[in-house]
């Protein structure tokens, strides 16, 4: 009896497996963000909240959190020397409330995206 129940159950179970629908990844039709890319603006953003007391305290412009090939507007430059971005940030809830930034950021990083190269501003936006 308790083998029966088991098969049954394992039988359920396959069943249910076969009436899963498997779609492709969000974005793998469109362009793909290189991982340095994403590691850079992630080491950034992480850079700035340290720098700027934790998130308890400070939280970065909404385009430090949007992953985009193109078009993010926190990302200035990308060379061969690495990644270039300047983003506005201020107590938790400055954006939803529509309050002024408190913080302007311009951090360089890598081109592998791994290692912050300077701080050139951190301070009263400009």
């Amino acid at each position: 009896m308790l083998a029966g129940i088991l098969l049954t159950a394992n039988c359920l179970g396959a069943a249910s497996l076969s009436f899963v629908n498997i779609a492709p990844a969000r974005g793998q039709t469109e362009a793909q963000v290189p991982f340095s890319a994403l590691r850079a603006l992630n080491l950034a953003r992480n850079t700035a909240v340290q720098s700027n007391g934790g998130l308890g305290r400070y939280r970065p412009e909404k385009c430090m959190f949007e992953i985009e090939n193109d078009g993010n507007k926190c990302l200035i430059s990308t060379t061969s020397a690495g990644y270039l971005f300047r983003f506005r940030g201020g107590s938790p809830g400055w954006q939803q409330l529509n309050l002024a930034a408190s913080v302007e950021t311009e951090i360089r990083i890598s081109s592998d995206g791994r290692t912050v190269l300077g701080i050139d501003y951190n301070g009263t936006p400009r």
